[in-house]
């Protein structure tokens, strides 16, 4: 059976269930960013926690793009779970954010730039990459571990840290010198509002404190190219 010729992209993301409102606006706003990259096609956003917003912008004809840091369950089933119910099952799910291959290339620039900024050398600063993490899925652990073994030869070492399984990010931040934080994840939500600044208050840490990588002023066309890409 031909694939319908694609509409549009949709960048999907979770959302905040208690107070949807913010986090579909920051998604609608990424779409608008990454539609200004000329990406091919229209762009919408869409977060899984506002009522309705999937099933009013998604159809059989979409791209999804994920704008999750890891690859497993959620992006493999329950995302193709939610298009189905949301009448876009025959919706396309492109591999999500945190695999882009650039990423690794961005991370490394942003910890550079605030390292310098600081008049560290590279070799001489720590990056803590601190991400999500889970009880039930090692998807988001084996991604950032991944990542910083990628990356550590640019810095003295990569410290990994996490919200929600060992090696919390409150005890691997302690001690840590000459180090910048920087947090792999998508969009600042929940816990990077309030879980992450707790976690580095209570270790002390006193190094830069990074936005999401997923905020970096690249992302967009990174983006962009992912679905130019697929289309």
């Amino acid at each position: 059976m031909t694939r319908p010729v694609t509409s549009r992209a949709v960048i999907v993301s979770h959302g905040q269930p208690g107070d949807p409102g913010p986090q579909q606006q920051a998604i609608e706003d990424l779409a608008a960013r990454v539609s200004a990259c000329d990406p091919g096609c229209a762009v919408a956003g869409a977060t899984l926690a506002m009522p309705g917003a999937l099933a009013a912008v998604a159809g059989d004809d979409s791209l999804i793009y994920p704008m999750f840091m890891a690859e497993g369950w959620f992006t493999r089933s329950e995302l193709p779970r939610r298009l189905a119910q949301a009448g876009a099952g025959g919706a396309r799910v492109l591999r999500p954010f945190g695999t882009d291959p650039a990423l690794p290339g961005l991370i490394v620039a942003q910890a550079h730039a605030a390292a310098a900024a600081q008049g560290w050398a590279p070799g001489d600063t720590t990056l803590l990459l601190s991400a999500h993490g889970s009880q039930r899925s090692q998807a988001s652990f084996t991604i950032t571990t991944a990542l910083a073994d990628q990356i550590a030869p640019h810095f003295a070492r990569v410290v990994t840290g996490f919200v929600e399984q060992e090696p919390f990010l409150a005890d691997a931040a302690q001690g840590l010198d000459h180090a910048v934080s920087l947090p792999f994840f998508a969009l600042r939500a929940e816990h990077v509002l309030d879980d992450l600044p707790q976690a580095l208050d209570q270790a002390g840490f006193t190094g830069p404190r990074l936005d999401p990588i997923g905020l970096a002023p690249e992302v967009p066309a990174l983006i962009a190219a992912s679905i130019r890409a697929a289309l």
